[in-house]
């Protein structure tokens, strides 16, 4: 016989869960612009635009497509050539961890003013003190910091859930989001990584616990694989690895999702040359785009 507490938690969850079948609704699939390092604004529009894709996930960051450092110039030209071949840019991909960085607010302010909805924030790493929850405090501290100034700026700031940093087990940021204003703080879902910290069935309660404050998803996919040194994880192209991509379509579904889904592809893609890898990122991109449209429309 369940109990009362098990009774409320199915109750929970099922309020998420449509029928059997339906797929999640997204307003875009993007492309993270990482993995075409070596193509130039107008010429990635056209590629992604080429691939199939709806828009971008561009990168402003070191080494990304725009430079922090420049983005108050650069990103309005960037977005506006990546526009002029027919695709949007609803995100950007930041490495921003505090509001008085000097580079944030000159770039959320461009961002927001060239009609670009959402950013990604950067990554907390834990460091060696044993105080795991002044580690967390802290970076609830920043997450206030850049909420506030997300507001300012006018532009939507997403949490995203990496394995191996601060709130990839999201229960331990989750306190912290929850005192966040939900019209400007929210998250960059992950569902790989809530997989890779809660494989035995706890990235469902993830899934379950985020889907309301849900900006942005990102996809990608991963398995474990027993080496002689041990298990180590191996990323791989969509519905190849440990992801239950239709019990996850379902469970956005019944969250009502429609925010950018940026598609990844961490596994390693070969190329002697620029061009070959560029011309072979493209061809994985349409293939794991064609997958993730079965359960995310």
């Amino acid at each position: 016989m369940l109990t009362r507490r098990e009774l409320m938690m199915s109750a929970a969850a099922a309020a998420f869960l449509p029928s059997a079948g339906r797929a999640a609704s997204a307003g875009s699939f993007c492309l993270f612009s990482k993995h075409l390092p070596d193509l130039g604004w107008k010429d990635l529009g056209r590629a992604v635009k080429d691939a199939g894709f709806d828009g971008v996930d561009l990168t402003v960051r070191a080494k990304g497509h725009v430079a922090p450092e420049r983005a108050a110039v650069d990103l309005p030209k960037a977005i506006d050539e990546i526009r002029s071949q027919g695709v949007t840019v609803p995100m950007v991909t930041t490495e921003l961890t505090s509001a008085s960085h000097p580079h944030a607010k000159p770039l959320l302010q461009a961002a927001a003013k060239s009609g670009v909805r959402f950013f990604k924030t950067g990554y907390w790493q834990y460091t060696a003190s044993p105080d795991v929850r002044a580690q967390v405090a802290a970076v609830g501290s920043a997450l206030e910091g850049l909420t506030a100034l997300a507001r300012e700026c006018g532009i939507e700031l997403g949490f995203h859930n990496h394995n191996g940093y601060i709130g990839a087990a999201l229960w331990e940021i989750a306190p912290a989001m929850d005192r966040l204003d939900p019209k400007w703080a929210g998250y960059y879902f992950d569902p790989r990584h809530a997989v890779a910290e809660g494989g035995g069935g706890s990235f469902k309660a993830a899934t379950y616990l985020v889907a309301p404050r849900m900006k942005m998803m990102a996809l990608k996919d991963f398995y474990w694989e027993k080496t002689p040194k041990g298990w180590v994880i191996q990323n791989c192209p969509m519905g190849e690895g440990a992801v239950d991509w239709a019990w996850m379509g379902r469970a956005v579904a019944g969250a009502q999702f429609a925010g950018p889904i940026s598609l990844h592809f961490e596994y390693d893609i070969p190329g002697s040359t620029a061009a070959e890898r560029t011309s072979r990122t493209l061809a994985a991109a349409v293939k794991d785009l064609a997958y993730a449209r079965k359960f995310f429309k």
